[in-house]
């Protein structure tokens, strides 16, 4: 096999052709084996996609042909493996789930002892022994089912946000169909809200189909109508979420990240003062961070390069504008869950719809195909090109801002420009675009 295999987030493709149940055997063994642990106990959950059962079996028949024990947890939200793996004091977890994809495609990645993702360096370990031929082995493992792993999970949640009374508000809730269909409106209603769904019947095709955390225009039209007093939308593995208030506003992860990170400073619980997000977040919120006078480090696209530099700085509170927001007060990976959680704590009772965390600046965004990523990096190293982005930033400097990068994905030149108005970051996209277009020619 040529082809890369560990992206950003594990190993992720179409179920059956790219990630096939030998493949997901492979993985499984490579992880156990260099895991060691004479005989590693590796938690397995997936999410709600067809695929799912067939790369469970596979991941489980992988790790116990290593000498390990599969412990399953059957369908669980991606958050509950790190939570889990802490809680039951296990080796490892995979996790099977292509996260807000659609159900054709599914993934795999693991988390260690002590809940982290693998590191850069464990995932290359873990590829080229996949890629060395099978060794023989005299070790066989058990699978066995990890009893009340969801009651488990959220007993974590619980313990954190067992205080939080929500005293009838009234929710609606878009679980995309995916893992959180169970858990998220569970757990609301403990807190004493009145919830509602949508999207929460999976029948292992329709994850993230029309819905969740992509497409959140269904949530918020019927938000506005019903008269909710808020809505959340999660993508299909649980670990973004994004809100919508009761006018049917979007209120983005820089918001959440926000509102988290104000009510933490409030109560002395923001630790080294300061909060990490991507090149990607809006100006309007690094405008609020300065004014509350939090710090703010920005990282690359990617809550990976999030979670490292909050680690880095003995920081608490970070995230991305999608929704996944990281809190390593309460866990090492974001949580659609905890979130939601920690944005009604956070209001206080208060109408998200008054928040005031931070005012958003317009932004355009425009995506600039090219023939190739060598022509994209040609592109943003051209004369004209640096120049046109000298001048934009500096029309905006203090006001807004302007970012042009590659697409970490597709040969895509990515021009953002966030202003005071509309009009304005309007037509410094157009012009930075036309510089754009004239150099790729």
């Amino acid at each position: 096999m040529s082809r890369k295999l560990f992206g950003t987030d594990g190993v992720r493709g179409s179920a059956g052709e790219f990630l096939t149940a030998e493949l997901a055997l492979a993985l499984a063994r490579a992880a156990v084996e260099l895991s060691g642990v004479a005989r590693p106990q590796v938690l397995v959950v997936r999410d709600t996609r067809e695929s799912g059962e067939m790369l469970e079996a596979a991941v489980a028949a992988g790790i116990t042909a290593a000498g390990g024990d599969a412990l399953l947890g059957g369908v669980l939200p991606t958050p509950a493996a790190p939570l889990l793996v802490r809680r039951h004091g296990l080796s490892l977890a995979a996790v099977i789930s292509a996260s807000h994809n659609p159900y054709q495609d599914n993934g795999i990645k693991f988390f260690a002892a002590d809940g982290f993702k693998l590191s850069d360096a464990a995932e290359l370990a873990i590829e080229r022994r996949v890629k060395q031929a099978t060794r023989a082995s005299s070790r066989v493992g058990r699978v066995r089912v990890l009893a009340h792993a969801e009651e488990d999970y959220l007993h974590e949640l619980e313990r954190r946000y067992g205080e939080l009374e929500l005293g009838g508000m009234r929710l609606l809730l878009d679980c995309a169909n995916g893992a959180t269909h169970r858990l998220a409106p569970e757990l609301l209603k403990r807190r004493g809200a009145l919830v509602e769904l949508m999207a929460a019947d999976p029948d292992g095709r329709n994850i993230n189909a029309g819905v969740g955390t992509t497409h959140i225009g269904a949530l918020a039209a019927r938000v506005r109508a019903g008269d909710y007093d808020a809505g959340f939308a999660f993508d299909g593995d649980g670990d973004r979420v994004l809100a919508v208030d009761r006018g049917g506003a979007v209120v983005d992860g820089d918001e959440l990240i926000a509102l988290g990170a104000l009510h933490y400073k409030r109560r002395g619980l923001l630790d080294g003062g300061g909060v990490a997000v991507t090149v990607m977040s809006n100006y309007g919120f690094h405008a609020a961070m300065r004014e509350a006078g939090i710090d703010v480090a920005v990282t690359p696209v990617g809550d990976r390069y999030v979670n490292e530099e909050l680690r880095s700085r003995g920081w608490r509170l970070g995230g991305e504008q999608s929704g996944h927001v990281i809190d390593l007060g309460f866990s090492p990976s974001g949580d659609g869950i905890a979130t939601a959680l920690l944005t009604l704590e956070a209001l206080g009772g208060a109408d998200l719809s008054e928040r005031g965390a931070m005012r958003k600046l317009p932004q355009r965004l425009v995506n600039l195909k090219a023939e190739s990523r060598g022509l994209v990096e040609q592109v943003l190293s051209a004369e004209p090109v640096q120049d046109a982005i000298t001048q934009a930033s500096a029309l905006l400097s203090g006001r807004g801002r302007v970012l042009v990068r590659a697409s970490g994905t597709e040969p895509l030149v990515r021009v953002m420009v966030e202003a005071p108005s509309e009009q304005e970051a309007a037509t410094v996209c157009d012009d930075l675009c036309r510089a754009v277009e004239a150099a790729l020619r």
